[in-house]
């Protein structure tokens, strides 16, 4: 039974770079799993009704996922569980560490803009992690760039050796169908039926004339020479290939209209990976093992503004996790135990009793964790590869509502354990800087003050280049004292209580680099 639960088990992300379709990709797959009754993309000209998948005020606003969602469904006996993510680059780190927690990626593609600069960064990341790819390419109905170009396109910019399973017929206004490789049959494409679940003429019927009438006859031949030339170009598709990194899918589709997201889906559920085994600081962990491991990849503070929650979202990496049976905080070495973890069907929130690896779930946190946390049936795991980055903007933060200083905290210590940014507080003065890995996070954070904790903000610019944080070979040598005496208007202390050094410029870094040997300085806080 829990060996067939972790079988039925898919975790993936879907990875992109801002406006390629993500969210919208991340709503149909929810459609076609019955999680959702209609798609919310365009009701009516006049009615705009956000995708299920961006919850927060801001996002709708700006058109932009700020905040990664994790949505789960049931799709042909299999238990998929997606993580959307924010493709605005201001938020990468929120991408980076929600990709700790996938088993697999599907990469969206712009048909029109091709591999841009966000999706290089990603799929650098995914590369590395040696995580499974399939790349979906977007908005074949649009006017864009021939097959072929995207798919060279894909290989030479992301480095990644790809395999098309579905294959375009025309593109842009001529877009007629998508003919699937994997399955061997061909799926029309009608304008008019934007909700449609399609038409199927089967593979051996691409000599049928009513195919030939149907699209036109030198359509017809132009794919058949097209399909000649992806024989002969690219590999046949080898699932180890794909599991182990070394492959990559690619399907064809518009997510919009509803178009090649189903035989994307169908594929998907056959060649993904179950929950792998991960990496912890002390051994491998297997899905397979009877004691429960997993670790906090993301906090959300208030998913309801009503009431003041904090959910800590957990991956479950091994074994069951129960409800009201206590687990050990491996940090704070002490147990909880939680009566209410949520699991999340589509807008839903669910109290669940038992959860298998590969599972996500949303704990009720009163701030006992942060992003990171490792939490087990009692042995001290610590699972890496969850660090902070060095953030690149600094601005000081000031109480622009003195009545409301109480509100001004709680809310700055919630957003700061959430990931949104990191706090500083400078060692002589003990003012509060806050740094961000892009600009736009400050306007979040100034936003979600007022509508969540109704505490006003304002902001002083501070010219930094980059926090650094501070390791001594030896604390209590001389170099290390007169460091930190000549320095001390640029040394502030992070939330976690590390030394971190404020340089206001690359060669001051460097200068200081030079100048102090037996001192390191990292840029992330993993060190």
């Amino acid at each position: 039974m829990f060996l067939e639960e972790i079988k039925k088990r898919r975790t993936f992300g879907i990875i992109s770079h801002p406006d390629a379709g993500k969210t919208t990709l991340t709503e149909k797959l929810l459609l076609f799993g019955g999680a959702i009754q209609e798609a919310g993309a365009v009701k009516s000209n006049k009615i705009k009704k956000g995708a299920t998948s961006d919850f927060m005020e801001i996002e709708r606003q700006r058109g932009i996922s700020v905040a990664t969602s994790v949505l789960a469904f049931y799709y042909k006996n299999k238990k998929i569980n997606i993580l959307d993510t924010p493709g605005h680059k201001d938020f990468a780190e929120d991408t980076f560490r929600t990709l700790t927690a996938v088993d697999s990626v599907i990469v969206v593609i712009d048909v029109a803009k091709g591999v841009e600069e966000q999706t290089e960064k990603l799929v650098e990341v995914c590369r590395m992690r040696q995580i499974p790819m399939i790349v979906f390419i977007n908005k074949l109905d649009r006017e864009g760039k021939d097959a072929f170009d995207l798919m060279d396109e894909v290989e030479q910019k992301l480095g990644l050796r790809v395999t098309p399973l579905t294959f375009p017929i025309g593109m842009g206004y001529d877009f007629q169908g998508i003919y699937n490789i994997w399955t061997k049959n061909v799926q029309l494409f009608q304008e008019e039926d934007k909700q449609h679940k399609g038409t199927a003429v089967a593979y051996d019927d691409l000599t049928d004339p009513a195919l030939g009438q149907a699209i036109g006859q030198n359509a017809l031949d132009q794919l058949k020479e097209e399909l000649e030339l992806v024989e002969g170009v690219y590999p046949e598709f080898d699932q180890k290939d794909y599991l182990d990194g070394k492959l990559q899918p690619v399907f064809f589709g518009s997510a919009l209209n509803n178009f090649g997201v189903q035989e994307l889906l169908d594929c998907f559920i056959d060649i993904a990976p179950a929950p792998l085994v991960k990496k912890a600081e002390e051994r491998e962990i297997d899905p397979t093992e009877k004691s429960f491991s997993g670790f906090v990849f993301k906090i959300h503070a208030n998913m309801d503004p009503n009431h003041r929650d904090r959910l800590a979202f957990i991956k479950i990496v091994s074994g069951t996790f129960e409800r009201n049976k206590p687990y050990l905080h491996v940090r704070h070495n002490k147990k909880l135990k939680f009566s209410s973890p949520n699991a999340f069907f589509a807008e839903k929130k669910e109290i669940v009793d038992i959860s298998y690896p590969g599972d996500i779930v949303g704990l009720h946190d009163t701030g006992n964790f942060k992003i990171g946390d490792s939490l087990t049936a009692g042995e001290q795991i610590n699972f890496k590869g969850i660090p902070s980055f060095s953030p690149e903007h600094f601005r000081y933060i000031n109480n622009a509502d003195p009545m409301k200083a109480k509100q001004l905290n709680k809310g700055i210590d919630q957003l700061m354990d959430e990931g949104v940014a990191q706090l500083f507080t400078l060692s002589l003065n003990n003012r509060k800087v806050i740094g961000t890995v892009g600009a736009l996070q400050f306007d979040v954070i100034q936003y979600r003050l007022e509508h969540e904790y109704g505490a006003k903000c304002s902001y002083e610019n501070l010219n930094v280049h980059k926090a650094c944080w501070v390791e001594a070979e030896d604390e209590n040598n001389s170099e290390f004292a007169e460091f930190k005496r000549v320095k001390q208007k640029f040394l502030a202390i992070d939330k976690a209580g590390q030394l971190v050094f404020l340089a206001d410029s690359a060669f001051s870094l460097q200068m200081t680099q030079q100048k102090y040997p037996s001192v390191r300085f990292h840029f992330t806080s993993e060190f």
